[in-house]
């Protein structure tokens, strides 16, 4: 593990944190407070962050990252499954020494989240999901090779973006790919059973409008297979639908999102 501060358990922490064949970019705030992970959009970075962490305050232990080949300083790697990424959940709360922690994701970071916590329910003090994970059949083979033709048209000048973070360094089939495996992930007959199976507290912040790709009222749709999984599963809850839209909501809407936060650690930082 590389480190580019003094770190003892607990204490405030930036380094590299090696998993697999690559190593990822993690800062960690330390402190005695209820640890939360924060779970990036699918090409977005930590930073994106930084208005919920401030609203929320130091009362908390932050634990941010970027995702193999996002941001500056993560590296390149040979699998960018969506599997991989829920082991670097793992890896990082291990390298921190974080047993228990409660999970804040949004877009693609939701559904990590939604599978981190079904799979560790005795390690996941609760979860916010922030416009994800919700079932819907959206992938067919035309969507999928709409997704491979805007990646592919986008390809030329993602090279120059590189430098500042903004996108990763992957290939445009790379990152199509990982759009395709989300949308298999969202089916109904592959989220659903997760999403039923989750037993500790879930709030979901949902956006408004449309996102990077969609048209129409195609992301109102996609929302609204959620309805069902709330009468399904009482552990999950919508905590707050908002204006702003998918891309947005991080900026505009960062107080809702800390709000649900707050509200799914109420019972755990009251035993404290």
């Amino acid at each position: 593990m590389t480190k580019n501060s003094t770190s003892s358990n607990g204490s405030a922490w930036t380094g590299l944190v090696p998993v697999d064949d690559t190593a990822l970019a993690v800062t960690d705030t330390g402190g005695a407070g209820t640890p939360v992970v924060y779970l990036n959009g699918q090409f977005a970075t930590q930073g994106y962050w930084r208005r919920v962490i401030a609203e929320l305050g130091t009362g908390w232990r932050h634990i941010t990252y970027d995702e193999r080949a996002r941001g500056t300083k993560s590296k390149r790697s040979a699998d960018y499954s969506f599997e991989a990424v829920v082991r670097d959940v793992d890896a990082v709360l291990a390298a921190r020494g974080v047993d228990r922690a409660l999970v804040v994701g949004w877009s693609y970071g939701a559904f990590v989240g939604a599978h981190w916590a079904h799979r560790n329910p005795e390690r996941c003090l609760g979860a916010v999901l922030v416009d994800g994970a919700q079932p819907y059949d959206w992938l067919d083979a035309a969507m999928e090779q709409r997704i491979r033709t805007m990646f592919r048209r986008m390809g030329w000048f993602l090279p120059l973006l590189r430098p500042t973070g903004l996108t990763p360094r992957m290939t445009p089939a790379q990152m199509a790919d990982c759009n395709i495996e989300l949308g298999r992930i969202s089916r109904e007959r592959a989220l659903g059973p997760v999403l039923d199976g989750i037993t500790v507290p879930v709030r979901y912040v949902l956006a408004s409008g449309a996102s990077l790709g969609s048209k129409g009222g195609e992301q109102e749709r996609i929302r609204a297979g959620l309805d069902e999984v709330f009468g399904r599963n009482p552990n999950l809850r919508l905590g707050a639908k908002v204006a702003s839209n998918h891309d947005a909501i991080l900026k505009k809407d960062f107080t809702a999102v800390a709000r649900a936060v707050r509200e799914v650690a109420a019972p755990d930082r009251g035993q404290r």
